[in-house]
């Protein structure tokens, strides 16, 4: 396997030779959702392409109904987004409130050297 550093330096490459507008990926506790699609909103306003959470496992679907098929689920729901965040040449973390999750996502875009912006710059944990 790669460097993911290498792949980095492919996808900006890419991303420039694409013309691509800037990516941004929508991060926070899914009880924002509301938050989020406006976020969304006005990221597309402002030019941006947006990725976000699309599954809101906090309210009830069949596709998550039976608790180990939905253990399963946030298992690889998790991978995908982290994989958003690499795709992403930014973060915007929306919302009032930074939980373990959350928490974890700030972190691992940090680590990959990504922005991360906050609709609510109060709860960033790297602010004292």
């Amino acid at each position: 396997m790669s460097d993911p550093g290498d792949q980095r330096v492919d996808m900006r490459s890419a991303k420039q030779l694409l013309a691509l507008p800037p990516i941004v990926v929508i991060c926070g506790s899914t009880r924002f959702m509301t938050e989020m699609n406006e976020a969304d909103l006005r990221e597309t306003e402002a030019g941006r392409i947006v990725v976000k959470p699309a599954c809101d496992m906090k309210s009830p679907h069949e596709l998550w109904s039976d608790p180990v098929e939905a253990e399963a689920l946030k298992v690889r729901l998790d991978d995908l987004h982290r994989a958003k965040i690499r795709l992403a040449d930014e973060v915007l973390v929306v919302g009032g409130y930074i939980g373990d999750s959350t928490r974890a996502e700030i972190t691992y875009a940090r680590s990959l050297g990504k922005p991360v912006r906050f609709t609510h710059p109060e709860v960033d944990p790297d602010v004292d």
